[in-house]
């Protein structure tokens, strides 16, 4: 099994890259997110790998950083998510936003991915919510989170979950809460103040 590969970049395709490791070209499938960040062809690249065997195949998957690797495993541990899957969630969400959606419930999140519809993106945040990578962090709802608390906590995801609870202390149902908040957050700068959230939220469940 092949767990991690440090080569040369040899080319970027659609939806995989080849890495030259002395002589020997790999095929690395990956999200997006990791193409679009990997360094131009001709430079050295490291990626952590998922070694996938079929009967009838077998496929490398490469992610920058071992938490993604761990959210790529934990999420096709739900019926329905095999690698294509897992690779589309990964391509639209960070591990930050998908642990975020699974905090807060928000299918609605995991919707925005190709091939993803809303029955199975609220299995996914559901079941996940127990199964989430060692790695992940998992910020409950009505979790309280101060300056200072949490310091290795992305401040978007802290504004988002601090949105959210304060809907849920208004009275709106936690899926609703969650929704609506990501529908604010996809308006709004990724930066955008709790209070900012809270009102657009509000537009947004006013509709």
């Amino acid at each position: 099994m092949i767990g991690k590969l440090k080569g040369v970049l040899d080319s970027i395709g659609t939806d995989s890259a080849i890495i030259d490791v002395q002589g020997v070209g790999y095929v690395i499938f990956a999200p997006a997110r990791v193409l679009s960040r990997l360094p131009g062809v001709g430079e050295a690249v490291t990626l952590s790998i998922e070694t996938v065997v079929r009967e009838d195949m077998i496929r490398l998957y490469g992610f920058e950083t071992e938490s993604e690797r761990d959210w790529f495993r934990a999420l096709q541990s739900v019926q329905g998510v095999g690698a294509k899957v897992a690779m589309e969630i990964l391509s639209v969400l960070s591990v930050d936003d998908v642990a975020s959606a699974v905090a807060m419930q928000d299918h609605a999140a995991v919707v925005r991915a190709k091939g993803v519809g809303p029955k199975l993106a609220k299995r996914i945040v559901a079941e996940l919510k127990d199964r989430a990578p060692a790695s992940a962090t998992i910020i409950p709802i009505g979790t309280a989170i101060k300056g200072g608390a949490a310091p290795h906590i992305a401040p978007e995801i802290i504004a988002k979950a601090d949105a959210v609870s304060a809907l849920m202390n208004l009275g709106y149902p936690e899926a609703q809460a969650a929704a609506a908040i990501s529908e604010a957050l996809r308006r709004l700068d990724e930066g955008a103040e709790v209070k900012l959230l809270i009102r657009e939220g509000l537009k947004e469940l006013s509709q």
